[in-house]
This record gives C-alpha cells, structure tokens and sequence, in this order.
C-alpha cells in the first residue's frame, strides 16, 4: 500500500479517489518500462504515467478518474490496454495444445468466436484467466494478462516444445500489435463510422479483421472489461496512433486510464487477477464454474479436474462474493467478520462506485455465508460496519448479444392474476418488472398483469415477444461473466 501511496502523493491525487486494486502493480518509477506504441500520444494528452505490470500506463488524464468512469457509462471511452500479451496458436493440433492448459471447450467455438477461459494447474489452481478466439484465418487468438507475460508464454511455449517433439503439428506466434479498448454505450455507434462492416453482425465475443479509419489488418472482438458494450481492436503498431486520433474525433469519445478501468470493472463485479483470483483459488471457489466445458467436465481432461469438479457437487469451502455498503470504502485485506464479530474472510479488492455512490467489494467468505443477502460485517479502519451481499455484479451488464427477446436467457415462472395458470418468460433487465412473451393463453397478448419473483412479488408487466425492441435501455441483456487484469 506505501508504493500506492507514495505514486498517490506524487501525482498530487488524493488517495481515496483511486480503487485500491491499482495499488499492487502501481509505483512510479519509469526506468525499464516497457511502452506502448501510445506513450508520447498519452504524454502529449495530458496523461499521468505509473509504472504497471512492468510498463509505462497512464492512469488517468486531465479528468478525474469519476469523471473518466461516469463518462463510460454514459458513453464511451478509449484505454490502452497495448500491454496485454497477444498470441497466435498455429498448426493443426492448436486446439489440442490450448485444451491441455485450458478448462473451457475451444473445439466447439464457431469461426471467428471467442470465449473467457482458465489456465489452471494441477491442483485446481488459475494460473491465469485468457479470452481465446478460433479464428477464420486457421489459428487460434489468445489475449492474456500483462502481469502473467511470463509466465504465461513459459506455459504455452513449454507445451508447444512438448507436443512438436511428439510430431505434432502446433507453433506459437507473439503478436506485436497495439490494443485499443474502446468501451460504453455509443461504442459501436463510434466506431460504425469507421467500418465498412456492419457492427450488428458483430455480437459479444465474435471478431473480425476489418479496415478502422484507413488501418488495414486490424482485428475487432466485441468484448471488453466495464461491463459496458464496446470492442477491443488489435491494430498495427505503425498504425495505433491514427487510429486512437480518429476515435478522438469524435465528442462522444475520451480517453481513460487504469484508474476507470478499475473502478468500472468492479462496479459490474469482474475479477482482477492477482486480487481476486489467482494460482490458490479454483474456477469454483472464484464463481467461475460457468468457464468448465461441458465436454471437459464429462472428459475430467483438463489441468486440475481431479480437484476442480468434486467441487461442484458441493464439496467447497469458500466463495467469493460481492459486498457493498456505506461508510468508508473497503479495501483489500479489509476482514470480512460475521453478525457475531467473528473474522470468516478477507477483502480481495474494493472501492467507491461512483455510479451507486455506495462502496462496493469482492472477497471470500465460506460457503454458508455466500448467499445474497446475507448480512456481514468489514472492518474498515478498525471500526466495524454493515456489508451486505447482494450478487458479485451491482451493474447490469449492458453487452450486445444481437439475440432475439424470445432467445433471452434470464427467465422467470410467472403466475396470471386472471387466470391462475403458470408460465416461464424471459426477463428484460434494461425494463425492470417487465418479461417478454404470452404469459397466458387466455390473456391478450398486449400484456397481462402477472405475479412473479422477479424482481419480488408483485405486478409484472408482460410485453409481447415483437414489441421487446422498443423497451428502454441498450435492449436485451444476457448476464455474462468475464474477468481480465489489463
């Protein structure tokens, strides 16, 4: 926390204002950083270099980072996130490598899909979290965590030694590209101007190389780390500069640095790795068990299945959760204590949410402390206050799945008021109390007056399937999961 501190004072921000995960990998020391192909661009807007993972990154700009995330909900902005190690798979067997260090199913992705995965060690362990995408050009493309470069290529490239000298056919290739995340509600709307493709063929974690404002060979992901719709961009170092100038053009676009990006990833209740998981969490104690394969689980071929699944019958001692609460933010390390003053866990990372304007946290507590709603104590400061845990995400997730309302994955049993009888509807988050479909035959389907538990009980109102594209809000929305360290 002192390095947190020290960078703090020297830039002349004041503490509180900066969500306490930056502290781990922040000081202030730029000799023997790397850079990005955007430092002098990030220097000559105003940007306040910190050292980062072992790069040079700013971590905000003349905007305070509230002003920098607020701006993001509302509309877009630019990162940096150039520092990320990008990867190519290639050779016949690419999928045989990736599923021997990874948990999830890379053979069913389609082309041009991608997925969040896990590497993990023998003992169940997350070596690291990674997003990979099997590419229509024949390889498969891997992004994974700056302060994992290392020891994520000794990985891979240890496996690809391995496999070669059994005849298989598989190479490795360090993409040297920049990577620009352009992140918010008008994201697409942005960048559609740039584009000669049509972004709502686009969904979330679908990617295509295309032409960016006359950058040839850069590779569009629609994904991201705010919970916000946006897409990431590999671009050509020679070419990253133009690109980040012609976003700026427009005034929908700002630049933000890590000290957003942190407090945007937590508010929508995404890991940071190295805080919230790391080589002694498992996909189940981390809430992560959705990035198991159904395949792999029924094989138990991944790294650590041995350990790994007998946890998802239940035989697990601690969850991570989400916590919010008044009072002084909480921070990492903060104790996690229940009603009766007892210590059952500890903060893993922490801040003010400048959109709920509570705090927000996640951390690790056992199993029957993990439900929503139960009440926790944290201290903070050495004083003790109320937490409650109300779901690891606090922000609805407003990601583009480009998917039919009839196709939502949230669903509720409704029961009609009128007619007594029971039915399942998918729910609209952007619409709170709102389900899409006929929840009764024997209503009209201009929509019924229904009760549910969603989101309590009480009137729910019921709008029919085609009218779902009218209701307020970004449109339907899929709860997802991702985490990512940037």
């Amino acid at each position: 926390m002192q390095r947190a501190v020290s960078m703090v004072a020297h830039l002349g921000l004041r503490l509180q204002a900066l969500p306490s995960a930056l502290g781990r990998p922040l000081s202030c020391a730029q000799d023997v950083l790397r850079r990005t192909p955007l430092y002098d661009f990030h220097l000559a807007h105003g940007g306040k270099m910190v050292a980062y993972a072992g790069w040079s990154l700013p971590v905000q700009y003349r905007d305070s980072h509230v002003a920098s995330h607020l701006h993001t909900r509302r509309h877009c902005s630019l990162f940096d996130v150039s520092h990320m190690l990008q990867t190519k798979i290639l050779g016949c067997d690419r999928v045989k490598l990736m599923e021997s260090l990874v948990v999830g199913d890379i053979a069913e992705l389609r082309p041009n899909q991608g997925t969040l995965s896990l590497f993990t060690n023998e003992a169940g362990g997350i070596l690291d979290d990674l997003i990979v995408t099997s590419t229509s050009e024949g390889y498969l493309y891997v992004v994974s965590n700056a302060g994992c470069w290392d020891k994520d290529l000794a990985l891979m490239q240890g496996k690809v030694r391995e496999l070669q000298n059994m005849g298989s056919d598989v190479s490795l290739e360090v993409v040297d590209n920049g990577l620009l995340a352009l992140q918010g509600p008008t994201a697409a709307q942005v960048l559609q101007a740039g584009v000669a493709d049509d972004l709502r063929k686009l969904p979330f974690m679908t990617s295509a190389v295309m032409e960016v404002f006359g950058v040839s060979g850069c590779r569009v992901t629609r994904c991201g780390y705010t919970g916000e719709d946006g897409v990431e961009i590999s671009v050509p170092a020679a070419g990253a500069v133009h690109l980040a100038t012609a976003l700026l053009e427009n005034p929908e676009v700002k630049l933000a640095g890590l000290a957003a990006r942190d407090s945007l990833r937590l508010e929508a209740g995404l890991c940071l790795y190295g805080s919230d998981i790391d080589e002694h969490t498992t996909p189940v104690e981390g809430s992560l068990s959705w990035t198991l394969g159904k395949r792999r689980r029924t094989a138990m071929d991944f790294p650590g299945a041995s350990v790994i699944l007998p946890q998802l019958k239940g035989k697990v001692q601690r969850r991570r959760v989400g916590l919010m609460c008044e009072g002084a933010p909480m921070r990492a390390h903060s104790p996690i204590l229940n009603m009766e003053g007892t210590m059952i866990g500890t903060v893993t990372s922490g801040c003010p949410s400048p959109c709920l304007k509570k705090n927000v946290a996640m951390g690790y507590v056992p199993c029957e402390y993990s439900r929503p709603g139960t009440p926790l104590l944290v201290e903070v400061r050495r004083k003790q206050q109320m937490a409650v845990n109300p779901h690891a995400s606090w922000m609805p997730r407003r990601l583009n799945t480009n998917q039919s309302s009839s196709s939502l994955k949230r669903v509720t049993r409704m029961s009609c008021a009128s007619h007594s009888r029971r039915n399942s509807l998918p729910r609209v988050p952007s619409a709170p109390n709102t389900v899409v479909g006929r929840a009764c035959k024997d209503c009209p389907d201009q929509g019924s007056a229904m009760t549910g538990p969603y989101p309590t009980r009480g009137t729910v109102t019921v709008v029919p399937t085609a009218q779902a594209s009218g209701l307020p809000g970004p449109g339907p929305l899929v709860r997802t999961r991702k985490t990512r360290q940037g």
